[in-house]
């Protein structure tokens, strides 16, 4: 089965191509295809990079209609150098990320005239993000046609969450408004929970996980059984962990103070806290951890210092909603990569008995256990495949329907 997966964002999407076979397999296979297009590269333009049959081709388009940059992008699975497929039929699927499902999305489903205008209503929550991935469902129905869509909710797995934990302190009414503590990353999350119970060999049911998605967005999630309890993204992906240009968690007291005496507008103020804040606004130099670490300047190193002491601070705050810890998870381009970010957080936790094995920690770990032996407390890397996940969700729903 030919599974197309679509991760639209507001600035570029992501698309690969899986060949699937029964049984489907437990380790997530190498795309037949690979495509991304950035729109940030110039206004009018979009940079178009495929990865397929041993090649990489990049390429700048005019770009005007971001629905015919992705037509175009479609056309390099069964065109030129990158051709994988006879014909655009060969797909049977297509499943797409959509960052906002509400209240009503719990799991995957396939996609119909109600699912998409559900997306447009929650637009309202993720204005930034449904849309763009309304665009990309368009899309496929501009160039595949009738071809059965999926939708995969960044927001489903933290559908377990208890009110105690979903619930703002704010009156009630706006609860049932849909104003509540939603989470984010969820794929990410979900696949990295079922990939840290295969490699602890462990039931992940019998399992407390904490889980640390750290990239240019951050979020952490405490798992149980399973099954997310808690997390630290809520109503927006702006809660939360200090990430790199979003300042995560704020006194709303804050807020007020700058529209009050700042003169900022809202449109200011959401710029700001999320595009000029984290990372870039302590440091001065960067939201890339990586530009930061390597400047010698103060305000770098406080930048540094402060992404830690909130990584900390927060993790601490999951395994208290878990009652205790089997194993502490990292992944994404921070989680993955950054041996000092790994080393540093986890040493506020040698009172639980976690010990870090450093030269396995300083070895460029993929899906390994960092922790020594004697360790109470596992410590895992896991490289996130939210495509796989994405497409096994796909698998599923198709295969249910036969």
């Amino acid at each position: 089965m030919k599974v197309l997966v679509l991760n639209a964002g507001s600035s570029s999407q992501k698309s690969c191509l899986y060949d699937l076979t029964e049984p489907l397999s437990i380790d997530a296979p190498s795309p037949l295809w690979e495509a991304q297009i950035d729109w940030t590269a110039q206004a009018g333009k979009a940079v178009l990079r495929i990865k397929a049959n041993g090649k990489k081709i990049e390429q700048t388009i005019e770009s005007n209609d971001r629905a015919i940059d992705t037509q175009q992008m479609l056309k390099t699975l069964s065109e030129g150098e990158t051709k994988v497929i006879q014909h655009k039929s060969e797909i049977e699927v297509v499943g797409h990320r959509i960052v906002h499902g509400g209240q009503q999305y719990r799991q995957s489903v396939r996609i119909d005239q109600s699912v998409k205008d559900a997306i447009a209503d929650l637009a309202r929550f993720a204005p930034l993000h449904n849309p763009a991935n309304l665009q990309g469902i368009e899309a496929i129905e501009q160039s595949l046609g009738d071809v059965p869509q999926v939708a995969v909710f960044d927001t489903a797995f933290h559908s377990t969450l208890p009110a105690a934990a979903s619930l703002y302190p704010i009156p009630y009414e706006w609860y049932e408004k849909g104003v509540q503590r939603y989470g984010f990353h969820g794929i990410s999350h979900q696949y990295c929970a079922n990939r840290a119970a295969q490699l602890l060999k462990r039931d992940l049911n019998n399992l407390k996980l904490v889980t640390c998605h750290l990239g240019n967005g951050c979020s952490l999630a405490a798992i149980q059984n399973g099954q997310s309890i808690d997390t630290t993204m809520g109503f927006t992906p702006l809660e939360g962990l200090m990430m790199g240009s979003r300042s995560g968690s704020i006194d709303p007291g804050v807020v007020l103070y700058l529209m009050r005496e700042g003169n900022c507008s809202i449109d200011e103020l959401e710029k700001l806290l999320n595009k000029q804040s984290g990372l870039l606004g302590v440091s001065g130099v960067s939201s890339d951890l990586r530009q930061v670490i390597n400047s010698d300047t103060e305000q770098a190193k406080l930048a540094i210092d402060t992404y830690i002491h909130r990584l900390r601070s927060y993790i601490g705050a999951m395994i208290a909603s878990l009652q205790g810890v089997d194993a502490i998870v990292f992944t994404a381009g921070v989680g993955e990569n950054s041996a000092m970010i790994r080393s540093r957080t986890c040493e506020a936790f040698h009172w639980l008995g976690l010990k870090i094995d450093h030269a396995k920690n300083q070895a460029s770990p993929v899906d390994q256990d960092i922790a020594t032996t004697a360790s109470k407390v596992r410590v895992l890397v896991i490289h996130t495949e939210e495509d796989w996940a994405i497409a096994q969700d796909c698998w599923k729903i198709i295969r249910s329907n036969l």
